[in-house]
């Protein structure tokens, strides 16, 4: 089976750097029943973290984040790839991307067990269509 590659929306919440900011963000959603594809939580300044959060319904998503209080960010547009996990997987959608003249901005790829891979990766917003085009992805 080839890999699969769609567009995705996803959007970030900064938090407070302490113990459970995360778990009660997240704790919101799922308690609103939002599903999310990917979360990637990383320090962002002084005693801040930024949590960027990739939902599968956007709509659904936007509106438990309100009722949460939650302040999100634009919407801003990435991939999720998924396929069999094989030797140079990556490489491959790398590859592409890479003739076609268009830089990766940033990628999380994992190994998800029983011989398959998931990953998230952006490219900058002028060069997204285009990478939709060269990848093969469908709308989200």
């Amino acid at each position: 089976m080839p890999d699969q590659i769609r567009r995705i929306d996803y959007f970030y919440v900064t938090v407070s750097d302490k113990p459970g900011e995360g778990a009660r963000v997240l704790a919101a959603l799922q308690a609103a029943g939002v599903n999310l594809l990917g979360i990637s939580a990383f320090p962002h300044g002084a005693r801040r973290s930024q949590l960027d959060l990739i939902p599968e319904d956007s709509g659904a998503f936007a509106k438990a984040a309100k009722t949460a209080g939650l302040k999100l960010s634009k919407k801003k547009r990435g991939f999720l790839i998924q396929g069999e996990d094989r030797p140079g997987a990556v490489a491959d959608v790398a590859s592409r991307l890479a003739e076609a003249n268009i830089n990766i901005t940033s990628a999380q790829v994992f190994c998800a067990g029983s011989g398959r891979y998931g990953g998230m990766l952006w490219v900058k917003a002028p060069d997204l269509r285009k990478a939709a085009k060269t990848l093969g992805a469908s709308a989200s």
